[in-house]
C-alpha cells in the first residue's frame, strides 16, 4: 500500500500499525454517534475492527507478504493476538489497581451474593446452550457429537471466554477442535456488542436517576478507599508508576501460566488456569489494596490507571475485532448465531432480576457483577463511562473468579453431554 500518491510506502508491519490506528480513528467517531441515550462508545471500535476483518483481512495478508512471505496468513495472526494480549494485560491490570483499595472490604460484605450471581448467569447459559441442542436435533441433527462441539464453541463465544474456548476445544478431541472453533467465531461478535448494549439500556428502561445509584454504590462499597497516612512520604520508582504497574503484570503473567491437572471423571488430561487476564487482575487487586511495600509505593497514578484502561481496552477490541471478522464471513450461519445470542441474552435477564429481587443488590452493583459474570472485558469499559464512576470496577473484579472457573467447567460438560 502507497499513501500521497506513492510518495510515502506503507509495507509489512508499518502497515498492519497503519491500520490499527485508522481502526481507533474511525471507532471511537463511531462510538460517539449517540441514538436514544444509547451508544456503543469503545465498542465502536470493535464494530469498526470487525468489518475490516470481514472485509479486508486478506488484504492485509498480501500487504505483509512483502515482509513475511508465504508465512503472511500466521505473521498476522499472531501479529494481532499479540495486539490482543497486550491490551487486555493493559486493561484488566488497570481495573484491577483501581477496584483495590475497595474489593476486599466490598467482597467481605458481598461474597455469598457475587459467588450467587456469577454461578446463577453461567449455569443459565449452559442451561441455555443444551436446551439449544435438543432444538437442533429435534430440527434434525443427526451427527450429536458434532452438535455439542458446536454448542460449546457458541457458548464459549457468548460469554467472550478464551478459556472456555480452549478447555472446549481440548473436551472436544482433535476431531471436533474446528467445530468448537466456529462455534466460538458465530457467537463472539454479538457476545460483544450485545453485554456493551445492555449495560446502556437497563437504566434507561428503568429510568434511574445516576447520581443516586452512583451514591448508592458508594455507601455499598464502604464509603470511602482506605487512606494510607505515608502516602506523601512514599518512594516513587518513577512519576507514573508504570513500573509497579509492570511488576504486577509480569506476576499475574506468572500465576496466569500455572496449570492445574483436572482429573474428575470425563475431564482427564484437561488443566484450568487463572489465564493472564485473571493472573493479572488477582495481583494488581493485591497491589492496589496494601498500595506499598514498606516506604516505596506500588500504586500508579490515577491518570496511569485511565490512559492503560482505556488504551488498553482499544488494543483489546482491535485484536479481537481484526481476527473475529475473518472469522465471522467463513463461518456465519443464522441459525447457530441466533443460538449464540440466545446464550448471551438469557444469562444476562436472569442474573438481573436474580439480583435485583433475590439478592437486592442495587443497580450499578448489579450490572457490574453481570459483566464480571459474563466475563466481559468491553462492556465493563463501558459500564464505567455511563456510570460515571470507577466503583463499579470492584463488582465486576468480584464475580469475574468464580465465573472464570464455572465457565470453564460447563463448557466441557456440554460436550460431555453430547
Amino acid at each position: 500500500m502507497t499513501l500521497f500518491g506513492g510518495v510515502i510506502p506503507v509495507t509489512g508491519i508499518t502497515f498492519l500499525l497503519f491500520c490499527v490506528m485508522a481502526i481507533a480513528v474511525i471507532g471511537y467517531a463511531i462510538g460517539r454517534i449517540t441514538i436514544k441515550g444509547v451508544s456503543l462508545g469503545t465498542a465502536g471500535v470493535f464494530l469498526v475492527a470487525l468489518v475490516f476483518g470481514c472485509f479486508f483481512y486478506n488484504n492485509l495478508t498480501v500487504q505483509l507478504t512483502l515482509s513475511a512471505g508465504d508465512e503472511a496468513m500466521s505473521y498476522v495472526s499472531n501479529a494481532l493476538k499479540i495486539i490482543e494480549n497486550i491490551g487486555l494485560i493493559l486493561f484488566v491490570t488497570s481495573v484491577g489497581f483501581i477496584a483495590g483499595p475497595k474489593f476486599f472490604s466490598n467482597m467481605k460484605k458481598n461474597f455469598k451474593s457475587y459467588v450467587l450471581l456469577g454461578l446463577v448467569i453461567i449455569v443459565a447459559g449452559g442451561v441455555v446452550a443444551i436446551g439449544c441442542a435438543y432444538l437442533g436435533i429435534a430440527l434434525g441433527e443427526t451427527d450429536v457429537n458434532k452438535l455439542g462441539a458446536m454448542m460449546s464453541g457458541l457458548f464459549a463465544g457468548a460469554l467472550t471466554s478464551t478459556p472456555a474456548f480452549s478447555a472446549a476445544k481440548a473436551t472436544a478431541g482433535a476431531e471436533l477442535e474446528s467445530i468448537v472453533s466456529v462455534g466460538y467465531g458465530i457467537a463472539y461478535i454479538f457476545g460483544v456488542i450485545g453485554v456493551v448494549l445492555f449495560v446502556q439500556l437497563m437504566p434507561k428502561i428503568l429510568k434511574v436517576n445516576m447520581d443516586e445509584e452512583k451514591a448508592k454504590l458508594t455507601r455499598a462499597s464502604g464509603a470511602e478507599a482506605k487512606t494510607d497516612s505515608y502516602t506523601g512520604k512514599l518512594i516513587q520508582l518513577d512519576d507514573f508508576g508504570i513500573a509497579p504497574f509492570a511488576l504486577a503484570a509480569i506476576i499475574g503473567i506468572f500465576f496466569g501460566m500455572i496449570k492445574i491437572p483436572l482429573t474428575t471423571k470425563g475431564l482427564s488430561g484437561t488443566t484450568f488456569s487463572l489465564t493472564t487476564t485473571g493472573g493479572c487482575l488477582l495481583v494488581s487487586l493485591v497491589f492496589g489494596h496494601f498500595g506499598r511495600v514498606g516506604k516505596i509505593s506500588i500504586m500508579p497514578s490515577d491518570t496511569t490507571l485511565k490512559v492503560f484502561r482505556e488504551f488498553g481496552l482499544m488494543l483489546f477490541l482491535i485484536g479481537a475485532g481484526i481476527s473475529g471478522g475473518q472469522r465471522f464471513v467463513q463461518e456465519f450461519q443464522v441459525a447457530y448465531f441466533f443460538y449464540g445470542a440466545l446464550m448471551t441474552i438469557i444469562p444476562m435477564i436472569i442474573g438481573f432480576f436474580f439480583a435485583k429481587y433475590i439478592l437486592k443488590i442495587d443497580l450499578l452493583n448489579i450490572l457490574g457483577s453481570i459483566t464480571g459474570g459474563m466475563t466481559s472485558t468491553p462492556a465493563l469499559g463501558t459500564l464505567i463511562h455511563v456510570a460515571g464512576t470507577e466503583d463499579v470496577a470492584a463488582a465486576y473484579a468480584a464475580t469475574y473468579p468464580i465465573a472464570l472457573v464455572a465457565v470453564v467447567v460447563v463448557s466441557q460438560m456440554i460436550n460431555i453431554i453430547f
